[in-house]
Parts: structure tokens; sequence; C-alpha cells
């Protein structure tokens, strides 16, 4: 860890340290024998009734009311504001990913965190991040399927937890639990907008864009004496952002050309939760979720003078939109209770992602003014099933407390496909003989029918898992798991954890891990072609799979699984109503997952013999043999007041400092001489600077009768958006940006929130006109606060 970074941390540290000296003395004010009630965590132990400061591995818990309380009306977004440790950057001119955009965890990769919900893992999408993005190559879960309102809390375990969970869970869990009500309701109707000064190289100008109406509501019901019911629904609708350069070329006239932000959305969610007892030993339990989402992003534009531009369809150049409607449903049943003495949690999930490509307000340069303007693209889909049987029983063994142990396993089936689109999005017209000109349709390319695939694998996983007090202070864990793979084979990864309580304020915890992650099917699968900017030009770019012979003539292999090590010792510090987590983290992953350098033709007379048949200039595919290192800390405190004349006060601060370091990147086996490299400086700094190495979030929620009011201020530490070559790089800058908002109960039941974020407009660093040629980009994408600027917004709340 460089020594700017320890800087970063002893200052995360000593700002808990300083909450802990101004919170001792207002200690006193606490009622004798108050206590503030805990919350009890599922996720990362399966001991009943553990709160989050008892476990042996650090969680956070982010409430329902505070998802609600943010400005943002996205869950992914939310919770990014309320866990350091978790970011999610605002990619854009990313085709796809511009709509579905991935969360990290511990600067890792998005498909490194193990999604659930409920307990049960959740599906991915069926989106494969192909572009220059944080996140490049995963194939991640959709946070912004589920609604906030749908939620009781969210619980983020900070840890390695594969021999626990099963694939993916290397740095660590997010678990999405369910709310779970048979009376009373609520409906929130959120409406807002940027009104922003956008200042990039080239010069400033006042904007007001981005409006959003967000009407999300949820209501309980009894099923008989004894069931609930829950449903939940949410609409929102979205302008587009725009935040690029002014176009310097000629033929541009000085304009903003292009569309740098927010996709264009339009979405409706439902979810129900429901749960039944059927005896006094025996329940059962389901939900169900779907989400139907338009969103429309911008691509690179063409203008008037552009050689693919045809004049008599847009005399003036032309924007290409890139739209995708992503149909996400989720559907699961189970039954748990007492058998034989052991607690018995029987269920079957169903997940299924469906996205329908088009290319709008495009052409296929190709069939000139004969061309399309509009193209289905085709279609890619995921889906998942999931059987989970899980056992827990406790044994008394003359110790402390219970041995419990945990029995279980999970048998899952995958499937991915992907369909063609119609054959003018990607077919060469009567004009293709032109080899100036472009096939396909501009913007995104449609799948061609020798990209469809249809694949599928099973995967069965047994895990054992033990829990003991050995000592009224001293508890000790394990965690076995076996997990069988019908495409590459097995794996094997165990977990050992420990926590020492010297007193009832004070305890150290520790864990160490072996985790890894399987190859996903779209990693192993994706095939496409698509418009790829590299140096302002547009190269048409082909991904194959690893199992190819294009290739494996460039140096491809069969993927493996990644593998990791995890370390971790932690403090837990508790003082009445003060609390304080302090946890440090090593991870170091082998044979990492990655998407290869895109491979041009003009590397070699060879390279190009190999594509120019294939209707591509360049050339990328999936491999492993990334190795990186990633050290950190995380802290968190927080400190509750009560007054009976100023009001309620609740204060925390969280910071994450974080390092990644890439130790080791692929040897190249292709049987070119010379071999094509095949992850180079850029992708390196984007696993080691593509997030912030440290992450700082100061807030105060203050509340007294009908009135309330918060606070927020996090600071974001400069993260790089890197070139292929050093002086290509720029960067975001350190940045602080703060939140308020102001509440009022205006009557029972009915309150009106009032809030402003990024309440000084702040932005990253404009990327340098002499890295802009085209005046597209205007701000780092990689900014993992965005750069959209200041966001008022208004919400009204009924509840019930």
């Amino acid at each position: 860890m460089t020594r700017s970074r320890r800087a970063r941390l002893a200052l995360a540290v000593s700002a808990a340290a300083l909450s802990t000296v101004f919170a001792a003395p207002a200690l006193a004010q606490q009622a004798p024998g108050a206590t503030e009630v805990e919350e009890i965590v599922i996720t990362g132990t399966r001991v009943a009734n553990r709160s989050r400061l008892d476990t042996l591995a650090p969680v956070d818990v982010v409430t329902a009311e505070t998802l609600q309380n943010r400005g943002t009306t996205e869950l992914a977004a939310a919770l990014a504001q309320a866990v350091p440790s978790l970011s999610f950057p605002r990619p854009s001119v990313t085709d796809g990913t511009d709509s579905i955009r991935p969360a990290t965890l511990r600067g890792l990769q998005p498909d490194q965190t193990l999604v659930l919900v409920n307990g049960t893992r959740r599906h991915a999408s069926a989106l494969v991040n192909v572009n220059g993005s944080v996140g490049r190559g995963a194939a991640a879960v959709d946070l912004n399927a589920i609604p906030s309102g749908a939620l009781d809390r969210v619980e983020v375990l900070r840890d390695g937890a594969s021999a626990q969970y099963g694939s993916d869970a290397i740095a660590g869990v997010v678990n999405l639990r369910l709310r779970e009500a048979r009376d009373g309701g609520g409906l929130n109707l959120t409406w807002g907008r940027y009104d922003t000064e956008v200042t990039t190289a080239r010069g400033s100008r006042d904007v007001t864009d981005g409006e959003t109406l967000t009407a999300a509501g949820w209501q309980g019901l009894a099923l008989g004496s004894d069931g609930f019911l829950t449903l939940s629904a949410e609409y929102l609708q979205r302008d587009p952002t725009g935040r690029s350069d002014f176009d310097p070329r000629a033929a541009a006239g000085g304009r903003v050309t292009a569309r740098l932000g927010d996709p264009e959305v339009e979405q409706i969610t439902v979810f129900a939760n429901a749960g039944k007892p059927l005896n006094a030993d025996w329940e059962a339990y389901g939900w169900a979720g779907f989400q139907d989402r338009d969103s429309e992003s911008a691509a690179f534009p063409r203008l008037s003078d552009n050689v693919n531009n045809v004049a008599a369809i847009y005399p003036n150049g032309f924007l290409p939109k890139i739209a995708i409607n992503s149909q996400d449903l989720s559907l699961a049943g189970g039954v748990r209770g007492l058998l034989g003495g052991w607690s018995t949690d029987v269920s079957l999930v169903y997940g299924r992602n469906a996205l329908e490509y088009r290319t709008e307000e495009s052409l296929n340069a190709t069939y000139g003014a004969a061309s399309p303007t509009s193209f289905d693209s085709g279609e890619t889909i995921y889906d998942q099933l999931v059987l989970g049987v899980d056992a827990v029983r406790a044994f008394e063994v003359g110790l402390s407390g219970p041995l419990t142990l945990a029995l279980g396993l999970e048998a899952r089936r995958e499937t991915y496909e992907i369909v063609a689109g119609q054959p003018e999005s990607y077919n060469r017209g009567p004009l293709g003989s032109n080899t100036a000109l472009a096939g396909g349709a501009q913007g995104f390319v449609g799948f061609q029918p020798s990209n469809e695939v249809d694949e599928d694998r099973d995967a069965l996983g047994l895990y054992a898992e033990a829990e003991l007090p050995l000592t009224d202070k001293l508890t000790v864990s394990g965690a076995l798991r076996v997990e069988d793979y019908s495409d590459f084979g097995d794996s094997q990864t165990g977990k050992l954890a420990a926590r020492y309580d010297f007193s009832p304020a004070f305890a150290l915890r520790g864990s160490i891990s072996t985790g890894f992650r399987a190859p996903s099917l779209q990693q192993s699968f994706y095939t496409a072609t698509s418009s790829v900017i590299q140096n302002g030009v547009v190269v048409e770019t082909g991904t194959f799979p690893a199992t190819s012979v294009t290739a494996r003539v460039l140096g491809a292999e069969p993927l493996e699984p990644e593998t990791s090590t995890n370390t971790s010792i932690g403090a837990v510090i508790r003082l009445g109503a003060f609390d304080l987590t302090i946890d440090a983290y090593r991870i170091e992953i082998e044979d990492q997952i990655v998407l290869s350098e895109n491979i041009t033709r003009t590397f070699s007379p060879q390279v190009a013999a190999l594509l120019d048949p294939l209707g591509v200039q360049a050339a990328r595919f999936f491999i492993n043999g990334v190795e990186s290192e990633s050290e950190g800390i995380d802290v968190v405190g927080r400190y509750r007041l009560r007054t009976d004349g100023l009001g309620d006060f609740d204060f925390t601060v969280a910071a994450n400092v974080n390092d990644v370091t890439v130790t080791r990147v692929p040897t190249s086996t292709s049987v070119l001489n010379p071999a094509p490299t095949l992850f180079n400086r850029q992708r390196i700094l984007t696993f080691e600077q593509g997030t912030p190495d440290t992450k700082v979030a100061g807030s105060l929620d203050w509340e007294r009768g009908r009135f309330g009011a918060s606070a927020r201020a996090t600071y974001y530490a400069s993260v790089t958006q890197p070139g292929t070559t050093a002086p290509n790089d720029y960067f975001t800058g350190d940045k602080t940006v703060v939140d308020l908002s102001g509440r009022l109960q205006i009557v029972d039941g009915v309150a009106l929130t009032l809030g402003v974020d990024n309440v000084f407009d702040e932005y990253p660093d404009f990327t340098p006109a002499t890295l802009n040629s085209n005046g597209v980009l205007g701000f780092p994408f990689y900014s993992p606060f965005g750069f959209n600027g200041r966001y008022g917004y208004a919400r009204l709340s009924l509840n019930w």
C-alpha cells in the first residue's frame, strides 16, 4: 500500500476515533440501562438471533427507511451512498452497460459479489459488459431490477463466503430481504431533475434535464389468521441527460453532437412476497417479481460528412440510439419447518432475464438510401433454476453454548441463448463491396446467425458449516463446500472464523477462507460484432468464445474457475449508543477471468488474414490468467443521541480504503509470431485505479416531532480513466459530494421531503480537449459518483 493510501487510511481511522472521543461524554445522557435495538442478521451466519455487531465477519445493514430517504430511487445507487465499500459508476456510450449498470464491492469485479434474495441465489443479467467500463467482461446481477419498496432491509456481508454460499462470493454477499407485512402500506411519489452548470474543456452551458418521476407503493394483506401477502409496485420514467463536450469538428459547427449521460428509461416493476403456516411446525412461503424496462442510450455521433452517413436520410448527420427492452422474472416457493429436530428449508427458485436490442435512428450504409432506420438487433436470454435444501440444528455439547451445525445442498441449472436480429442489422447490402462503408446497423450491429447459441449446464454443491462458542468469550466457526459443474469439473472451498469478546464493549474477529467463481455461461459463449470506439475511430470488433478457432489462434484457452484466498481481522467497539467496527482484509485472486484486448488487424499481416474473411477489424475473447491482490480496511462508526428538547440525532461515519494490485497478466499461447498482447496497461489500470482507493462518508439524521433533516458528505479519491499510454490517461480528481434534505410530517401518515443531492454541483475533472477530438466524452465515465451535477427532488409520502 502506497504512502498516500496509508495516509488516507490513517485519516479514516482517526475520524472514527474522533467520533469515539466526542461521543463518549454524551453517553451519560442515555437513560440508565437503556440499550439500542440491534439489527438481527441472517447473512454470514446460520445461528438464530445473531445481531450485526455479534457476527464473526462484518455485515452492513441498510434499512428500507434509509433507502427511501435518498434522493435517488435506484436501489444500486442508494446502496452505494450507504455502503462505502460498494461503488456504482454510471458508464455511458458503452452499449447495453449504459442501461444495466454493474455495482462493485471492495474494488473487485461486479460478478465477484454474490447477490441473494431472502438467502437464495439471485439470477444474473443476460448482459455481458464488453466495452470500456468498470467491470468490463463481467455478467453481473442487475440490482435495479428490484424496487426498494419491496425490501425490508439489505445485508451486505463484507467477507469471502464461497464456502457458505457458493460461486461468486469472493468479495462478499449482498442479501436482499423482502418486506413481510400482513397489514399497513405506503405510497411514495418522487419528482426530481438536474439543474446544473456543465463546464467542459471547450466551454460552459446551463442545463436542466434528467427529469425523473417515480411512483412506488406497497400493501400488506392478511392470508387467513396467520399468513401474509405483501404486494409492491413501482413505476419510473426518466429523461436522458447529456454531458458531452462541444464537438470541435468543422461539420459539427461547434455544437454538442453526442449524448454522454444517463439513458432514457421507462420501467414498471411488481413484486409479491407471501408466507403462510401449514401447521404448528411448518410454513409455506414464496415470492414473485417482474420488471419491464425500456431504456435508450446514445452511441457515437455520425456527422454529415461521415462516409457512413447517407445524406438522403440524414442530411445533418445522425446520432444512433441503442434501445433495450429488459424483461426480468423471478419466481420462488418453498417450505420450512422442523424435521427430526432439524430446522429445514426446501426452496425452488427460478430467474430469467431477456434483453431485446433495437438500434434506432440509425442506418446500414451498405444499403444506401434504401436502408431501414430502425433495426431489430437480436436478443440475449439467461435463466437459472435453483433447488436448495438447508438444515440447521443446535446440539448441547456442554460448553458455553450449543454447537450449531448446518448442512445443505444447492442444485442449479443455467441456460444462455443468443437470438439473431433482422438481416439488415448485420448484413452488407448492395453497396457492400465498398470496404470504406461499415456493414450492419451503426451504433449497435445486430447479432448474426453465426452468433446464435443455446447452451446450458448443471451444478451441484454440498456444504457443511459449524459454529461453536468454546468459552463465554471465544466463538469459532468453520465451513466446507464442494461443487461440481458439468462444464469444467469440481471445486472445493473452506472457511475458518473466530471472535473473542474481551468484554461487552470490545471484541476482535477474523477469518481466513478460500473462494471461487465459476466462469459464467455468458463469458463462455457470448459472441457478437460491436462498434467499438478506439482513439476516436469506430472499429468493428468481434467477440469470440474462448473455444473458437479464431480465439485459439490468437491465444485463448478453455476457461477455468477463478480462485481466491481471503483473510481479515477486525475489532468491534460498543459503548452504549455508540458502536464502531474496524475490519482489515486481504484478497488474493488467481486465474481471474477477463476480456482480452481488442486485437486489431493492423497488429500483423497474420492477424489481418485471420480477421478479414470474418468481416471484422478487431477480435477479443475471454481469458484466465490475471492475478491480483486487494488490501484494505473498512471503518464504520455510529452514534445515536436522544434528547428531550433538541430531538433525536443519528451520526454515522464510514470509510473504505482499498488498494488493488495486478501481480500477473496472462501469457499468450498464440501460434502467431509475434504473439498479440492479451492484457495491457489500460486494463491493468482499470483494475488498480478504476474505483476510488478511498471513500469516506459522514452523515447526520435529525428528527424532532414532525420535522426531520439529513445531511451527508461523501469524499471520493481520484479515479483514473486510463488510455493506451500514460499521456492518454485522465482523472476524476479528489471530490466531495454534499447532499441535504428536509422532511415535514404534514399530518399523521402524510410527509413531504425536499432535498438536493450534490448541493455544490460537483463534477469530476473534465476530459482534456487534447484527448477528446470529437467532443463525445466531456467527463470520465469511470467517475464513482457520476457526472450529472446538482439534482433537486420532492417526495410526497403516504403511510397507513
